[in-house]
């Protein structure tokens, strides 16, 4: 299983990604807009966790180009933020399935990306 985290924060991203990784799943780490796209254009992942919040980027870019280039890949939203949290995400991104507060457990972020991911062991 492939994960592709997008994270301008690198060492949240390194956290999330050696969660990940203890459940043995593959993972990319990139840090913004550009690098997302371009790990799409090379590769296919079963989920994206992806910081709602890109500094002078666009995480619903990301997810849009990942709905056009990686349609099976499901989206995991993630914010410090409580703009979205009526649930208007996810009529937004068609590829959402869930939204979780950046503070949220690394164990715990690491479960929902495996439901969504498809592993259920």
């Amino acid at each position: 299983m492939r994960i592709l985290i997008v994270e301008g924060n690198p060492n949240l991203g390194r956290i999330w990604q050696d969660h990940l990784e203890r459940l043995d799943f593959e993972v990319v780490l990139v840090s913004g807009q550009s690098g997302a796209v371009k790990s799409l254009e090379e590769e296919s992942f079963n989920a994206i966790v992806l910081n709602l919040v890109l500094k002078g980027e666009s995480a619903f870019a990301v997810a849009d180009y990942a709905s056009y280039k990686r349609p099976d890949a499901k989206v995991i939203f993630v914010t410090d933020t409580s703009f979205f949290s009526d649930g208007s995400i996810f009529a937004l991104a068609p590829n959402a399935c869930a939204y979780v507060r950046e503070q949220t457990p690394p164990n715990d972020l690491a479960a929902i990306v495996a439901h969504y991911a498809g592993d259920r062991s």
